[in-house]
Order: structure tokens, then sequence, then C-alpha cells
């Protein structure tokens, strides 16, 4: 590897009315190499990577591509010079094919007319060399968000790149997709291809990354090699704490059972038997299609119940609609919270007082407008959501305030229950601090908490009891010492049911 810089940044500057997204920071990115960009939302990543796309233009300072000063003014002149983006908001057209879409002002063909044949074949090929399971003549709009994410990057290496940008690009793969993907990265390195890779998951880096660089509130904290560095040293760089003071410590008063499901059976749920109690921070452990968040969806009445029971305080509400089960108590934060959750295209104060209104209404006279903003205000400042952020669309919001968004809509509702799925996906971690401190707070308050999540150090420091879940079934109930790491990741592959 060369130390020459394929790209470098000087005192790279970023400006908007009223903040500096990006104040003079230095970097630089060298052939060969995976360089990792972390920080917080909001420390000025995206920003960083939208200006060496050509996504933006800087207010000041300079980009230098192989030494030569540059001035990109669209995405277009910085694929030019071999710069090409993973963006994390897609750019596919819906109602075009995965092909198509691939190929898109690149068709092959023969004279006016497209060659459609070698189009899906050459789409295929490249599909089959990255391990992505996705059908070339489907339409988009009928992918899943996972398979879109792999259409998205396929394009990407389909620009023969010799600087590939990658923004989280694996919020939406599985496990085995991510290994395909890290193997593509590596080969890509050895060709000599330069990578930046923007991340939350700080235990994807020690499998990639060469070296990583630190953001915070705009402003460039420090580069380091990864093999000279730890998780908890990036943490501290990045959030300006210690990881120990993180996680909150949740005291654990068990109190009545709620919630009591036996034997449940849905899609991808196989005789899943299920209880939660006031107080206590139930956790739900399991590779991804494991069926967790599947038998929390047919508990809420999304999914098709097919066997077993839910009983909630004592009454059977199996099968009930999801207003219903919601009206009971119980709240679900879904963990795909812009098909889901929120309403982009409002501002977060109009999201947040729809569900007050939907959950006043249910609950007897109508609010006052005044009074319902000042209940709102109070929800915000509990999920700490600045005020200049309020009345933004939310489609303009960084992911970790979304989250804070989709957080405050879970106190709109008189709840009893919080199920948590996928509670800080793609947000950064001073958010999760401030996320995981309401988690505690509901549990301390009496509520009953179920936190189901894919990140294991969440699920552990979080919960005060986890179940492992394999293949749509319970194969472990862990407590008190017994919650440990390594014996989860035992039961992830170990369907027996046992518990310790």
């Amino acid at each position: 590897m060369t130390d020459t810089p394929i790209i470098q940044t000087r005192a790279l500057t970023r400006a908007y009315p009223g903040v500096i997204a990006l104040n003079r920071v230095d970097f630089d990115l060298r052939r060969g190499e995976v360089h990792v960009l972390f920080g917080e939302n909001g420390a000025g990543k995206s920003t960083l990577i939208s200006l060496l796309a050509g996504a933006n233009t800087p207010t000041d300072g300079e980009i230098l591509v192989d030494g030569r000063n540059v001035q990109f003014s669209t995405v277009a002149d910085a694929q030019a010079a071999g710069i090409f983006t993973v963006f994390q908001e897609f750019s596919l057209i819906p109602t075009m094919t995965v092909a198509q879409n691939m190929f898109l002002g690149r068709e092959p063909g023969y004279g006016p007319f497209t060659d459609h044949r070698a189009m899906r074949k050459s789409a295929q090929a490249l599909l089959d060399s990255l391990g992505f399971d996705v059908p070339v003549g489907e339409t988009v709009v009928h992918l899943s968000r996972a398979q879109q994410q792999m259409v998205e990057i396929a394009k990407a290496f389909h620009g023969d790149p010799k600087v590939l940008i990658l923004d989280e690009p694996t919020a939406s793969l599985t496990d085995r997709e991510v290994d395909h993907l890290f193997a593509t990265i590596l080969r890509l390195r050895e060709r000599g291809v330069a990578i930046i890779y923007i991340s939350h998951r700080i235990n994807e880096f020690e499998r990639i990354a060469d070296r990583v660089t630190v953001l915070r509130d705009g402003a460039y904290i420090g580069t380091t090699a990864m093999a000279d560095t730890d998780e908890a040293t990036l943490v501290e760089m990045m959030a300006g704490r210690a990881i120990r003071d993180i996680y909150p410590d949740i005291p654990h008063a068990p109190g009545d059972v709620l919630l009591e499901v036996k034997n449940l059976t849905a899609w991808g749920v196989r005789g899943a038997s299920v209880t939660a109690r006031r107080g206590e921070v139930l956790g739900m452990a399991g590779l991804v299609g494991a069926g967790k968040s599947r038998l929390f969806r047919a508990i809420m009445g999304i999914q098709k119940i097919h066997g077993g029971t839910v009983h909630w305080k004592g009454r059977d509400i199996t099968g009930a609609p999801t207003r219903h089960v919601i009206g009971a108590g119980i709240h679900y934060l879904s963990s795909d919270r812009k098909d889901e959750g929120l309403d982009l295209a409002k501002s977060s104060w109009q999201n947040l007082e729809i569900d007050l209104m939907m959950g006043r209404e249910a609950r007897g006279p109508m609010i006052r407008p005044r009074a319902l903003r000042s209940v709102a205000g109070d929800i915000f400042e509990k999920v700490e959501l600045r005020d200049s952020y309020r009345s933004q669309v939310v489609a303009q919001l960084s992911g970790g305030n979304q989250q804070k968004v989709l957080f405050a809509k879970s106190f709109g509702h008189d709840t009893d229950l919080y199920i948590f799925d996928e509670p800080t996906v793609g947000v950064d971690m001073g958010t999760r601090a401030a996320l995981y401190r309401l988690i505690g707070d509901i549990a301390a308050s009496g509520k009953a908490v179920i936190v189901i999540s894919s990140d294991l150090p969440e699920v552990l420091n979080l919960s005060h009891r986890v179940l492992v879940m394999t293949e749509g079934r319970i194969s472990a109930e862990l407590t008190g010492d017994a919650r440990t790491e390594d014996n989860v990741l035992r039961y992830f592959f170990d369907d027996n049911g046992e518990s310790a």
C-alpha cells in the first residue's frame, strides 16, 4: 500500500445559515485501503462524503484527487474522476427492473435499441460475483429493503471505481450478505481500490478497516490505525465519554406478569412462549431471520397467528386487530421507521401531535391546541430532541434525530408494555445513550419493556432477562450471570430449547 493519497482534503468546510456542518477538516485516503469514517449523527460524516461525491460543494477549503485540486459540481463529475458513492438514501427508480437500474445511462445495445438480454446477463453476473441473491428481472418496488440495498451497491461496483464510498451499507443486510460484501470489499482493496466506509457498527471495523478517522460536531478529532486502537478508545473519541457511561444501571424490580404468550405459531415462528413483567427489561436476541421480530408482529396483529395464545393482563387477545392491541396498552416501535413509523413529509411536531390527538380521541375529549403543543414539548424534552429540529420536516433530520421522534411517538399513548424492535439501528453512540436512558426510565417507572435487537452488547447491557431465538423457536432463556455473549452466541445455533 502506498502512502500517496488518492484523495486529500485541506481545511474543507461546509456552512449553512446558522450552522457549520463541516469545519476545516483535513482528511486523506490512500490507494488500496479501507478507511472508516466514524462519528455521531451530525458529526459531519455525511457532509464530508457529499462533498467528495459531488452531491454538494464546499464553502471553503480544497479537495485534491491524485494531487490535483478538483471542483465537483455534480455526482457525474466525481464519477468521471473514478469516485462512486452508495448513499444511505437509495436512488433507485421503483418502476424499473433491477437490471435497468444497474445499467441506467449505460445500457448495452445496437443502434437505438437496448440489448435487454445482454443487460440481464451482465447484471446477473455482477450480482453473482457479489454473492447477492436478487432477481434481475424484478421491478424494484417489489424488492425488500435489503435487496434494494444490494442493487445500490452493485450499481457502484458496475462503475469500476477508483474510490468507493459506502454509507451504512450493511444496515439492511443479513449476516451472510454482510460476509459477501466484506469479501468483495477486501478483493477490491487488493486491486488498489480505495474505500471510505461509514458505519456505527464498531464490531465491523476490525474485519475490514485499515484506518479510522473520527469526527465530532463537524470537526476532525483524529485518525488512528485500526490495529492500534479498540472499541473503548473509538467510542470515547466519538462521544467524548467512556463506553461505561453509555449504558444506564437499570434497577430490576419485577412485578406482575402483563403479557403471557404460549406456544405461538405464525409465519417464521414455531411454538414460542414469552412472558413480560412490570419493572423488567426482556431482551430478545437472535440472528437476522431467527423470527424475533415476526413473533411480536404477530402479537401486535400485524401478521396472522396460526396457533397458540396471547394473554394481556389475564385477558385473551389472541388475533386481536392491531388497533385493539395498542388500545389495550401495548406499544410496538417498528425497526423500519421510514415506512412504518414516521410521516417523512411532516415536521417532528406534526408527527407527534397526530399521535397525541389519536390517543386522546380514543380516551376522551380532544385536547386544546395550546395544551397539545405543551404536552408535545414535554415529550420532546424527554427524548432530548433540540428545539431547532422540532419544526423541520422529518425527512431532513439525521437518522438519530428521526429515531428520537419515533421514540417520542411512543409516549403519545397510554402504554404499559413497550416493545422496541431494533431501537438504535443506524444511530450514533451519543443518541444511543439518550435512548438507553429512556428505556431505563420506562422500566424504573414500573412499565414492562421488551428490546428486540441484533446488537448483542445492547441486549446484554439493557436486559434483566434474555430470550434467544433460533429458527423461529426460543432456544434459551438466560438470567443472571448466564447472560454472556458466549452463551448467546452458542444458543444462536443450538435449537434445543434449554435455559440457563
